[in-house]
């Protein structure tokens, strides 16, 4: 089961939609074949690499690797969760979304987002109307923002005080209740409540739809702390899975090619002021692997601006381990320090829109500032040093998830320490083995090398997820359970869920590994290219299934012969040797005709 909808729903929905239509509306395709081509949504791109399959009812891009189903399209390319996608999947498709504890919860959570919607429409107000608010549009005025910019962003200012906010909104129990859910209302004895935020300009944090889902208060004086003080998490905030001014640089910009990332709220609206629309901001924490991968959905070039100080580059240093695992061809993370006690807001206004482009179009590699960094630790003139740095980046290199990333960085560092890609390659991959002797320079190379074979295990589930009713051909999958295949426990369940449900597309197979750690895998399957004409597949997936009885026959043969060994076989034993000599000897036969 994805999430709380119930699996079945899922799968019916699936079949009614059509992945084609879905993106169509959205993307507009073209006919390449039996499939659809378009310019991927995800990164740009001079030629159209993204297909759609209506055979498997999945897309997946060769650029970047965006792939999925058409609820995974829609969480991507319109920023939904799962059970918004589900929802806009069941509304296309005339159906009602099924009541359960998930989707159940929507009123509740609607309910909280009118009452934030009303909480910024009261500090917008405020701004206006309130006595105290002078200060604070002088401040606003100072640091260069336009009436028109504030607007735009929903500034507003929370007056001094400790219950305008909860006068104003909070006047029955429900409202109270949600006021005080969401973070606007602290709890203190005698159940009375205060506010949250007091004299602070306040900014609105809207989701990817553009619901407001908390605030962040920066204050007027010097004097007060904290500086910025966020909402605290919520059913609707979590803020290591939001970033400030995504929803209004997509308001902005149609299609973002890069996407800056700074520290605050006062730096993204100054250079929103300045016309720089395509910054976001972390909201008072740490980069996170879910902030990544957001960025990386909407662009694939990232780029992460840090002050120029000590703090400042430790800070990048820690959000580069972040970042490491998530690039991939087709994207790309680099680094922008800035002076010494500039921060954006201040830089822009200083030096200019056209200077500040500049600094973020010559920012550091991500390649570039690893090694950097590294080298800075060691003595790169001597042996020992370049050797020490080789260890340094070890860790750094394990890191990455993506082969040909990690290549190109090991290339990178094997010109940095005056050695050979290969031998580095090796090296770390096995440290204690020796590379150089005279032995192992005199072993003679094969002129050739043969292809690795695939498993019959990954060749199987490869043609399935192509054509699922071939497992319908296959028998008994539960006569492989307990085989010491990798991944022979995957096909068998695959040909499980295929025979009781035979309509299933290769999508729908996918979505119900959605939350599982298989998903990667069978998702990579689904892509790979297959060179066997379609009234081939049968023949060449039964002849999988051979190879895996095979192997099956000789895992029994091994045991009962090593029990005729020690207590001999009975009569029964040894009419089973003599058929599984037999069937063994017939699948033998099999496999070298096919093969």
């Amino acid at each position: 089961m994805a999430g709380k909808i119930p699996q079945q729903f899922i799968d019916e929905l699936l079949s009614r939609v059509d992945i084609v239509e879905v993106i169509d509306r959205r993307v507009p395709l073209r006919k390449a074949g039996r499939d659809y081509q378009a310019r991927c949504p995800f990164h740009e791109e001079k030629s159209p690499s993204f297909t759609v399959s209506p055979n498997k009812q999945f897309y997946h891009c060769f650029g970047c690797g965006a792939h999925g189903t058409a609820i995974g399209f829609l969480m991507a390319y319109e920023h939904l969760d799962f059970v918004e996608a589900v929802k806009e999947l069941a509304k296309q498709a005339g159906v009602e979304l099924p009541q359960t504890e998930e989707t159940s919860e929507r009123p509740q959570a609607e309910g909280l987002h009118e009452i934030l919607a009303q909480a910024n429409v009261f500090f917008r107000r405020q701004l206006k109307e309130h006595p105290a608010a002078a200060t604070a549009i002088e401040y606003l005025k100072q640091r260069g923002l336009t009436g028109d910019i504030a607007a735009e962003f929903g500034i507003g200012y929370a007056p001094p005080g400790w219950d305008n906010l909860l006068n104003a909104l909070g006047r029955t129990p429900t409202q109270r209740q949600q006021l005080l859910t969401t973070g606007m209302l602290v709890p203190k004895e005698n159940d009375r409540y205060y506010d949250r935020f007091r004299d602070r300009i306040m900014f609105p944090i809207r989701n990817r739809r553009g619901q407001v889902i908390g605030f962040g208060g920066r204050v007027l004086s010097s004097d007060e702390t904290p500086k910025y003080l966020n909402s605290p998490e919520s059913p609707l905030f979590h803020k290591g899975r939001e970033l400030y001014g995504l929803y209004e640089a997509r308001q902005a910009l149609r299609h973002i090619d890069l996407l800056l990332v700074v520290e605050g709220y006062m730096d993204v609206v100054a250079l929103a002021q300045h016309g720089i629309r395509n910054v976001v901001a972390t909201l008072g924490t740490a980069l996170t692997p879910d902030h990544v991968q957001i960025l990386f959905r909407t662009t694939g070039d990232v780029v992460f601006c840090f002050d120029g100080d000590r703090a400042g580059r430790a800070a990048a240093w820690k959000s580069l381990d972040i970042v490491l695992p998530e690039i991939s061809e087709g994207r790309q993370a680099r680094f922008m320090f800035l002076p010494e006690q500039d921060d954006p807001d201040s830089l822009v206004r200083r030096e200019g829109a056209t200077a500040f482009q500049t600094r973020i179009a010559n920012a550091v590699s991500l390649s570039e500032f690893l090694f950097q960094s590294l080298a800075s630790e060691v003595d790169m003139s001597a042996v020992d040093g370049r050797a020490r740095l080789v260890e340094l980046a070890r860790p750094k290199l394990n890191k990455v998830t993506n082969a040909v990333y990690r290549l190109m960085l090991i290339a990178a560092l094997a010109e940095r320490v005056h050695m050979g890609r290969d031998e580095l390659v090796r090296l770390l991959e096995d440290p204690t083995k020796p590379h150089s002797t005279s032995a192992a320079r005199a072993k003679p190379r094969p002129s050739h090398r043969e292809p690795p074979r695939v498993s019959a295990v990954r060749q199987a589930l490869t043609l399935l997820l192509n054509q699922p009713s071939l497992a319908l051909e296959a028998g008994d999958p539960g006569r492989y359970r307990g085989l010491q295949e990798p991944g022979v426990d995957l096909l068998v369940e695959v040909l499980e869920l295929i025979q009781r449900q035979p309509q299933l597309s290769c999508g729908a197979i996918l979505e119900q590994w959605r939350e599982r750690p298989e998903a990667k895998h069978l998702a990579r399957l689904a892509r790979s290219p297959i060179t066997t004409p379609e009234t081939g597949m049968a023949s060449e997936f039964l002849g999988s299934l051979r190879i895996l009885d095979k192997l099956r026959l000789e895992h029994e043969l091994e045991q009962l012969l090593r029990h005729g060994q020690t207590e001999g076989l009975s009569s029964d034993g040894k009419r089973r040797l003599a058929e599984i000599l037999a069937e063994k000897d017939a699948l033998t036969r099999g496999i070298t005709q096919i093969h």
